[in-house]
């Protein structure tokens, strides 16, 4: 099986999580299809208004400990949430159970949102 791994050249350490690195919304958008990215909000959250990153999946931060074995170790996910705090919870709590190519999106949706990068509602 190969592994499906991609290096951030954005990625920087989060300052509230020790082991969590926080990857630049615009670099992600350029290499999505290279990742898999996990959403943790809550579901009106991910279809309100400030809607979600194409080709996202919505799985909400407090099922996280429920799903994480059907997450892939074997490619890099990034997790987003609205401003990058669960997020940064979600990748955090990945690392502490073996997951090692798991990065959070800095600034979440806002930021997203502020560089007018696509979003599907």
């Amino acid at each position: 099986m190969t592994v499906k791994v991609y290096e951030f050249t954005s990625k920087t350490e989060n300052p509230n999580f020790e082991d969590v690195h926080d990857i630049a919304p615009a670099e992600l958008h350029q290499n999505m299809s290279k990742v898999k990215m996990i959403d943790v909000r809550q579901p009106d959250e991910y279809t309100g208004e400030l809607g979600h990153v194409p080709g996202s999946e919505l799985l909400v931060l407090d099922t996280l400990p429920d799903h994480l074995e059907d997450l892939p170790k074997d490619q890099t996910i990034v997790f987003i949430c609205r401003s990058g705090a669960r997020s940064a919870r979600a990748t955090a709590f990945a690392k502490m159970n073996g997951f090692t190519n798991v990065f959070n999106m800095l600034g979440g949706m806002l930021h997203w949102n502020e560089l007018q990068l696509p979003v599907e509602r």
